[in-house]
C-alpha cells in the first residue's frame, strides 16, 4: 500500500492534460456569443463543466463569509487566525462591533477527510448571535514530517489549547467524529478545575457509545483487525508535497468510502447537473456545483490519528466502557459538574444512529439534570442535524437557548 498514494496520483497526472482542455474549452462559452447557446453548444459545455468538477482537489475552499445579520445590524466579518499550530488553526470569525458582547463558541470540527469548510453553513447560522471560533484543520500531506505525530491524544490537547487560549466563559459546540476527544477534552479540564472549561458543550451526531445503534460505518470498522487497516489503507505523502514520507489516511480513501455508500445517487446528482446545465439552467445547477466543489476538497489525516480513531472510538469503544485514557491517564466524565450539556440527534442519520451521542448523559454522572438536555431532530439525516433548513429553523434553536441559559 506504500505505492497507493503514488498510483493515485499518477492516474490524476494522466488526467491533468484532458481537464485543461477541457478548462481552455469552457473559456470559449464567452467568446463566440449567441452560438454557445445553441443545443448542442450546450450540451458540449454542460459535459465539459461536469468533467472539469468531478475531481479531487486537497486545498481548503475559502468559508466565503463576508458579512452576517446581527439582529438589524450587517455586520461585517473578517477571519483572524488566533492560533497557528502545525496540524490545525484556532480560526476566529471576527465581526464590526455589533452592540453588544455576544457569548464566544468553539465550533469543534471533524478531521474526517474533508476540510472544516464543511461546516461552513453552521458557522454562518451561529455567528448571527455568537462570536464564533473554529478548529481550522490542516491537510496532514502538506504538514512538514518535523512536525511529529498528530494522534487521539493530540486532538484532545488542540482542543484543551485552543480554549484555553480563547479564554473562561467559552462554550463548545463538536460535530460528529470530534465528539468523542472533544467531550474527553472538557472531563480532562474539569478534573482539573480549568478556568477555561466550557460553560456548555454541544455534542452532535457523535459516536459517544456506538454500541447503542450499530450502523454500516461501526459495522465495516469492526469487521476487520487493526492490522488490516494499517496495511491495506495507510500509505505515504509522495515526495512533491510538504508532508513527503509522512504516513497517511489519504482523504480520496475516505471520499471513495463515502461515495460508496450512495453511490447511485452520487450518479443521478451528476446527471441531473448535465441536464440543467444543458437546458441552461445554471442556478439551479450552482447548488448542486457547489455541493460537490466542497465535497471533493480532501484532507489527509495522519496515519495515527486514523488507526487511534478506529481502535478507540469504534473497536474498543473505550469512551462508554469507562476506559479511555489520555497520555496514561483516565477521563473521568463524572467530573464535568459546571458544564452543560446538550447532545443533538437525528432520526434518519445512518452514519451516526440515533442513541449512540445521547449516551453522554449516563456518563456526566456529576451533572444535575437541569444541566442536561437531549433534542431528537425528526426527519433529519447526518448532515441535516447541522446545515438545511432543519439545522436553522428547529436545531439552531435548541443551541442558540442552551448556550443563553449558560452565558
Amino acid at each position: 500500500m506504500m505505492m497507493l498514494y503514488n498510483g493515485y496520483q499518477a492516474f490524476e497526472d494522466m488526467l491533468a492534460p484532458a481537464r485543461f482542455g477541457a478548462q481552455l474549452a469552457l473559456g470559449l462559452r464567452d467568446k463566440i456569443g449567441p452560438a454557445a447557446d445553441w443545443p448542442m453548444s450546450r450540451r458540449m459545455f454542460a459535459l465539459m463543466d461536469v468533467f472539469q468538477g468531478a475531481r479531487l482537489t486537497h486545498r481548503r475552499p475559502p468559508y466565503d463569509i463576508e458579512e452576517v445579520r446581527c439582529g438589524n445590524t450587517l455586520a461585517a466579518v473578517r477571519e483572524e487566525v488566533v492560533l497557528d499550530l502545525p496540524f490545525g488553526n484556532l480560526l476566529h470569525f471576527a465581526k464590526d462591533d455589533v452592540g453588544t458582547e455576544q457569548p464566544r463558541v468553539l465550533l469543534v470540527a471533524p478531521m474526517s477527510g474533508h476540510f472544516s469548510t464543511l461546516l461552513r453553513s453552521t458557522v454562518r447560522t451561529l455567528l448571527r448571535d455568537h462570536d464564533v471560533y473554529i478548529t481550522d484543520w490542516k491537510n496532514a500531506r502538506d504538514v512538514p514530517f518535523s512536525a511529529g505525530r498528530f494522534g487521539f491524544d493530540d486532538y484532545i490537547d488542540y482542543v484543551i489549547t485552543f480554549l484555553q487560549e480563547m479564554g473562561p466563559g467559552a462554550h463548545m459546540f463538536s460535530v460528529c467524529q470530534p465528539c468523542v476527544p472533544a467531550f474527553a477534552a472538557v472531563a480532562l479540564m474539569a478534573e482539573d478545575d480549568d478556568a477555561a472549561t466550557p460553560r456548555s458543550m454541544t455534542l452532535m451526531g457523535g459516536p459517544i457509545d456506538p454500541r447503542a445503534a450499530p450502523t454500516v460505518v461501526n459495522e465495516l470498522s469492526n469487521e476487520r483487525p487493526m492490522d488490516w487497516f494499517e496495511k491495506n489503507l495507510i500509505t505515504r505523502v509522495p515526495l512533491r508535497y510538504p508532508g513527503a514520507g509522512r504516513k497517511v489516511y489519504p482523504g480520496f480513501l475516505q471520499l471513495s468510502a463515502f461515495m460508496s455508500m450512495n453511490l447511485e445517487r452520487h450518479g443521478a446528482q451528476h446527471r441531473e447537473l448535465y441536464q440543467l446545465l444543458a437546458d441552461g439552467k445554471d442556478v439551479e445547477a450552482e447548488k448542486i456545483k457547489s455541493f460537490y466543489q466542497e465535497y471533493f476538497a480532501v484532507l489527509d489525516m495522519t496515519a495515527e490519528f486514523y488507526l487511534e480513531t478506529i481502535d478507540r472510538v469504534f473497536q474498543r469503544m473505550l469512551l462508554a466502557k469507562g476506559e479511555l485514557e489520555h497520555r496514561g491517564r483516565l477521563v473521568n466524565p463524572g467530573a464535568i459538574r459546571k458544564t452543560a450539556l446538550l447532545t443533538v440527534e437525528g432520526e434518519r442519520d445512518d452514519i451516526c444512529a440515533v442513541g449512540q451521542t445521547a449516551a453522554a448523559h449516563a456518563l456526566c454522572t456529576g451533572l444535575r439534570p437541569h444541566l442536561k438536555r437531549h433534542h431528537l431532530q425528526i426527519g433529519a439525516g447526518h448532515y441535516g442535524v447541522f446545515s438545511g433548513s432543519k439545522w436553522e429553523k428547529e436545531v439552531f434553536p435548541q443551541v442558540r437557548n442552551m448556550i443563553l441559559t449558560m452565558n
